[in-house]
């Protein structure tokens, strides 16, 4: 028998996530906290549903996607939350990036009523969410893994399991940590290209296929050259992120000088009202002290 499915938050990465189990043949239950985005779903077949609590009563496996701690926290202990709902037997799969001390005591709190948890959260942008290309890492019992994998490959390409719960979120902080150093080095290549006098399309074709090349540098180097700042993933989701790698190396004890250089630029960004903008604007604060702009 085919599960239920239920989808806590439909943001820039939930949408297409979303959409992707309808298309799988998934029978699915949606809720966000803005009603209006849980209407392109309804439309494409999906069940709205009035509270979080209501999503895990009419689903055998509830999928969690939100911006950050506090808010699964909120949505899976809250008053009208998903623990309230739940029933003995049923699987909750965290996809959002957070602190992987809390994932581990959310777990414990929701094994208490007999409901096992996954932290699986993603990487690949709003371009994988929509394709079904995401890369997911995921931490938790194998046994759940099994279960959850039709669901995950609905969604995804690369699913790893990575470990036990917790492991997910350790890995994807380890992701945005190459991310955000990948994307200074992005930024960093393009300004001296710009400096230099070369074409940047032509400079950016003949780098990107070799020792150089990465999926920042093809996916988001000719947004930076065009000047197009919508958002993969937005600068303020990157610095929560980064919030959460650093207060874990912290702990960890792990020097992480590039990482905070980078935290403190974006910071700089956020301070000029840019944090919905992409995290490749992260150039935007080079550009500021060069005193040039690269394309346009």
């Amino acid at each position: 028998m085919t599960e239920r499915i239920g989808f806590i938050g439909l943001g820039i990465m939930g949408q297409g996530m979303a959409h992707n189990l309808l298309k799988a043949g998934f029978e699915l239950t949606v809720w966000n906290r803005t009603a209006s985005k849980m209407e392109s779903l309804v439309a494409a077949g999906a069940k709205a549903a009035q509270t979080p609590a209501k999503v895990a009563a009419q689903s055998d496996i509830v999928i969690i996607c939100v911006s950050d701690t506090a808010d699964v926290e909120a949505v899976i202990l809250g008053e009208h939350g998903v623990l309230a709902g739940a029933q003995s037997g049923s699987l909750v799969i965290d996809c959002s990036t957070i602190s992987p001390a809390a994932t581990q005591q959310l777990a414990a709190t929701l094994a208490a009523k007999g409901v096992a948890m996954l932290d699986a959260p993603v990487s690949g942008g709003s371009e994988g969410a929509a394709k079904g290309t995401l890369s997911i890492m995921v931490g938790g019992e194998a046994s759940e893994v099994a279960r959850a994998m039709p669901v995950f490959q609905a969604m995804g390409r690369t699913i790893t399991h990575v470990g036990s719960i917790g492991a997910g979120q350790t890995v994807k902080l380890v992701n945005q940590i190459l991310v955000v150093n990948n994307a200074l080095g992005v930024c960093e290549a393009l300004m001296f290209a710009q400096a230099g006098g070369v074409d940047l399309a032509k400079a950016l074709q003949a780098v990107q296929a070799g020792a150089a090349g990465s999926w920042m540098l093809t996916n988001r180097g000719p947004q930076i050259i065009a000047r197009d700042w919508r958002p993969g993933f937005t600068i303020d989701l990157q610095q929560k992120d980064l919030r959460l790698v650093l207060e874990a190396a912290d702990k960890l004890g792990t020097p992480l000088p590039s990482t905070s250089l980078i935290f403190q630029l974006y910071r700089t960004l956020q301070a000029q009202g840019l944090g919905s903008e992409g995290n490749h604007a992260l150039i935007k604060a080079l550009e500021h002290l060069a005193g040039f702009e690269v394309g346009g």
